[in-house]
């Protein structure tokens, strides 16, 4: 391997590991630290240092006795209105929910103003948990008015998708607006997800509204920022064209 001046040795060695990756899939696991310096050509110090950056990356996972494994790509989401079932079964994935909490009560401020309810109506807020082959990626807070689903149960959404139950029961959501903003995974969240306190996540935020405008859902959800990442289309506008000036030129006189 050539190292240049051009970037830091610790980055060369990176990028090599991400090459690397490329050959691997999830759960495997790169050689012992000591070999995979000795076979790279560089100190155990520097590569350490490569491999931190991949774990902050959310690239790879060390685990403590045992050594670092290959995590495999993270998660897109488009731009786009999909339902988190919907979007993990077009990726091949296995889509889970478990249902953490389950409780019906009068709506607080904020939910009540969100889903436009008056005051002292009820909804039913559901904390779940969202899988994909297993693996949890989200905390998902759902909260939803009682009237629209007043039969609805906890074990109604155990690895159930909301919107395909919605369906079952008539109703069709037609818009969203979603709020995306970095954040962190607190204690409690990081027991749920499997990662250490403080990581790295993204906040969705989502009001969906049927075809007449009736608010339908509010959901407050918390991504893995190790996993997921935010996909963008862009189309570039036509280059504008000067139009030619029309009517006679002036002469000098």
């Amino acid at each position: 391997m050539c190292l240049n001046g051009l970037v830091t040795k610790y980055h060369a060695v990176r990028d090599l590991l991400l090459d690397r990756l490329e050959t691997m899939t999830p759960g495997d696991q790169f050689p012992p630290e000591r070999d995979l310096a000795q076979e790279i050509g560089v100190s155990r110090m520097t590569l350490r240092r490569a491999i931190d950056e991949l774990v902050a990356q959310g690239a790879v996972r060390r685990r403590h006795g045992s050594g670092v494994f290959a995590t495999g790509p993270k998660l897109d989401q488009a731009l786009a209105a999909s339902s988190f079932t919907e979007d993990m079964r077009a990726r091949g994935l296995k889509p889970g929910a478990h249902t953490l909490e389950f409780e019906v009560s009068p709506a607080g401020t904020r939910v009540q103003r969100q889903l436009q309810l008056s005051e002292g109506e009820e909804i039913v807020a559901v904390r779940r948990l969202r899988l994909a082959d297993d693996e949890p990626i989200a905390l998902e807070e759902l909260h939803v008015p009682r009237r629209l689903l007043p039969s609805l149960r906890a074990d109604d959404l155990e690895n159930q998708s909301f919107y395909e139950l919605l369906h079952q029961h008539g109703i069709e959501i037609s818009s969203s607006v979603q709020t995306i903003e970095p954040t962190v995974v607190e204690a409690e969240g990081a027991r749920h997800l499997g990662v250490p306190v403080h990581t790295p996540a993204l906040l969705f935020e989502r009001t969906s509204r049927s075809a007449q405008g009736t608010p339908i859902e509010f959901v407050r959800s918390v991504y893995r920022g190790d996993r997921y990442k935010i996909r963008t289309e862009l189309t570039m506008p036509a280059p504008h064209t000067p139009q030619p000036v029309s009517g006679k030129a002036r002469q000098k006189p």
